[in-house]
């Protein structure tokens, strides 16, 4: 979660040759602090990133290229330090991951440990997310979209920059496969509210809780120390899982 100073809202610019607004760059629902790079995290990133790291581009990657063979490939959006990316990835060697992340000393940390721990099976975008799935990865090329606690705008005037909203879901459902799921966690319960009223009213979604609610942690989702401290304190985490089914 950000603790970044809120920073005055700019509005967006008009494209030059037509006019309309840049698609769902409105809001953006981040704010972007560099934070000093230690030394290993910069030479992991200049030592790692030709291996690790993906370009933003305009038109979809080849994932299958990209990984060297065809397999299902989980994208994760704002992976923070990249701890439970990597042990995802290394617990299942069996599919391919795409980390996501705008912050500089996350990537190198995520980095540092993906070769540390000789993956194969993990890449590392550091850009917007949004313009990565609009962009660079393809329809229906995605077995798995995971977005675990992201900065939950508590303050009820910054809730429309909370990145789980109508339209950016159904950027998603375009790029997950049918049967593909969604899966989100938040500490925040009134965003977890928040997530599971945007995803009921989500058309081509179905709900995985059997309750039609929450769903329990999966153990493909690791257990995080912020997370385990979170239990101690009795704070609750909620997970999401939603499936495309059209």
């Amino acid at each position: 979660m950000s603790n970044t100073p809120e920073q005055p809202e700019q509005q967006p610019e008009q494209t030059e040759q037509t006019g309309e607004m840049p698609y769902m760059r409105k809001i953006r629902s981040f704010v972007l602090r560099e934070g000093r790079l230690t030394k290993g995290q910069q030479n992991a990133l200049d030592n790692h990133w030709p291996v690790y790291g993906l370009a933003y581009q305009a038109s979809p990657l080849n994932l299958p290229e990209v990984f060297g063979r065809s397999a299902p490939v989980v994208l994760e959006i704002g992976f923070g330090m990249g701890k439970s990316l990597v042990e995802m990835a290394k617990n299942a060697p069996e599919q391919d991951f795409i980390g996501i992340e705008v912050h500089k000393p996350g990537v190198g940390a995520c980095l540092g440990d993906a070769a540390a721990a000789e993956l194969s099976n993990l890449r590392v975008f550091e850009h917007d997310a949004v313009e990565v799935l609009k962009d660079s990865i393809a329809d229906t090329s995605l077995s798995t979209v995971q977005l675990f606690f992201p900065d939950p705008w508590h303050k009820k005037r910054h809730h429309k920059r909370r990145i789980v909203q109508a339209d950016f879901v159904q950027l998603l459902r375009q790029k997950l496969q049918i049967g593909g799921v969604f899966h989100m966690a938040t500490d925040w319960q009134n965003y977890a509210e928040h997530m599971l009223q945007v995803m009921q009213a989500a058309p081509g979604f179905s709900n995985l809780s059997a309750s039609n609610d929450y769903v329990e942690r999966p153990e493909q989702r690791p257990l995080t120390k912020f997370e385990q401290r979170g239990q101690r304190l009795g704070h609750g985490v909620w997970d999401l899982m939603f499936e495309r089914i059209n």
